[in-house]
């Protein structure tokens, strides 16, 4: 079978690209290895977490918060194997949407491993062993990454898990230890502290969610301990032991070498320091194409590989594993392929954490621009003076803008507070047209809502006249 694209790997970058081949015109065959479509995103990353996280997020409140707004019931509890039943019904109805786009864009779809036979011809191996040959003018590599589990920390899938096992438990933990105060770790454990488990978080860093404006990470840090949540920072793992019921860590403190080892002991452990580039079985030597020290492929600003018809997308490349920049370059490269001139800034990918407060962010942290020397100011503005927060007691967290000095021109959006997962989209839009922090103040936002603390924090960053601090 011959194409115009080949496409291996079904997730967000996979998909998207394989889909904006179809509308500009190419005949394209998507291959994925599991039986479902969507990658890890849709099956065992974004969308089963953030299922898992809205059923604790309501538990939390029902306990905590109903009796705040005169809502009286009896003392809930978690079915934990209903929240897991209807987080796979999420999953199963969203992984069928992406099917149902295949097949509306004529896309075929090969459920198979695939791997390069030489650089224009994919074979696709099915689970019964039944192998077939694609070929194609032009291929995208969009194989996506797995989670890092480092050898010396034991990863069993039982009792040393990764964020994978850690969306499909059958109980509550009763102390789940986490290694990584990053994204993946901090939002599934606040998945779990919020139904009842004792959470500890050991991080290597003198902070959490590291890439990421310090201003936030305090304010996130001081809403997950609220929650019970314990961290240990500036802790390196040493040893993870594992038995058929319990786990047992042990850490250094970086900083105290004399100081009595950290042992931590729980009934999980969730190993979350970071995800790898996933090219296994791809026999990218057939097509001339090799990785860096890190595993990555290789690319030029167009996303070719080393081979000029062959480009790599998502998180098997350089730059942020996010699904959404893997679905930016998605369309760039179907849109390279077809003669077109398109454009990413990376500058402008936002990042998100979808804990509660969230944590949003987009342009350069306070660090960078300070490290790079440029001249800035910076406006501020809390949740807490927000009519809107108040109303629905998501006080917590604020809204940061970092502006030039001179030019005014907006650097950097950060935020920590109720649905800023959606709101830095303003933030985004605003950036890609050059705004200035005027330009937000002077724009009208409606009122009451969590958005009127971005105006307030481009006022505070022009000429400090924010009204309502």
């Amino acid at each position: 079978m011959n194409y115009d694209v080949i496409v291996i790997g079904s997730g967000p970058g996979g998909y998207v690209a394989a889909i904006r081949c179809s509308q500009l015109g190419m005949k394209t065959a998507i291959i994925e290895k599991y039986q479902t479509l969507g990658g890890t995103c849709l099956n065992v990353g974004c969308i089963p977490s953030k299922a898992l996280l809205d059923s604790s997020e309501h538990f939390h409140a029902a306990e905590h918060k109903f009796a705040d707004h005169g809502i009286v019931i009896n003392k809930p509890k978690v079915d934990i194997k209903q929240m897991m039943a209807r987080k796979r019904d999420v999953v199963s109805v969203t992984c069928s949407g992406v099917e149902f786009l295949m097949k509306k864009n004529k896309i075929d779809v090969h459920h198979g491993h695939g791997s390069f036979k030489d650089p224009n011809t994919v074979t696709v191996t099915a689970s019964d062993g039944k192998a077939t040959d694609l070929t194609a003018k032009n291929i995208i590599i969009a194989t996506g990454s797995k989670p890092t589990t480092p050898a010396a920390f034991n990863y069993d899938k039982k009792r040393v898990i990764t964020s994978t096992e850690a969306l499909s438990l059958d109980k509550i933990p009763k102390h789940l230890i986490i290694i990584g105060g990053g994204v993946i770790g901090l939002e599934l454990g606040s998945v779990y502290a919020r139904i009842g488990a004792e959470v500890s978080v050991v991080e290597y860093l003198d902070r959490i969610i590291p890439g990421m404006d310090k201003d936030v990470a305090k304010e996130l840090m001081r809403s997950l301990k609220k929650l019970g949540i314990k961290f240990h920072l500036k802790h390196k793992v040493t040893e993870v032991k594992a038995t058929k019921t319990t786990v047992t860590v042990t850490a250094e403190a970086r900083d105290k070498a004399d100081a009595e080892p950290l042992v931590l002991k729980g009934d999980y452990c969730l190993v979350a320091i970071g995800r790898r580039p996933y090219t296994d079985g791809l026999n990218l030597e057939a097509a001339g194409l090799s990785t860096d020290d890190r595993g990555r492929i290789p690319i030029d600003k167009h996303l070719r590989t080393d081979q000029p018809h062959i480009y790599a997308i998502g998180d098997v490349v350089q730059g942020a594993m996010l699904a959404h920049k893997a679905e930016e370059e998605g369309v760039f490269v179907a849109e390279v392929i077809a003669g077109q001139s398109p454009h990413i800034d990376y500058n402008l990918i936002p990042g998100v954490v979808y804990t509660w407060p969230e944590v949003a962010g987009v342009g350069q942290t306070e660090e960078q621009v300070k490290e790079a020397g440029t001249p800035y100011k910076v406006g501020k503005f809390p949740f807490k003076a927000l009519g809107r927060a108040r109303a629905s007691s998501d006080t917590e967290g604020l809204v940061k803008i970092i502006a030039h000095k001179e030019t005014d021109e907006i650097l950097g959006v950060h935020m920590c507070g109720a649905r800023v997962a959606d709101g830095i989209a303003e933030a985004v839009i605003a950036m890609e047209f050059r705004a200035s922090a005027e330009d937000i103040a002077r724009a009208s936002h409606a009122h009451p809502t969590y958005m009127e603390a971005m105006k307030e924090a481009a006022l505070a960053a022009t000429d400090n006249r924010a009204m309502h601090v």
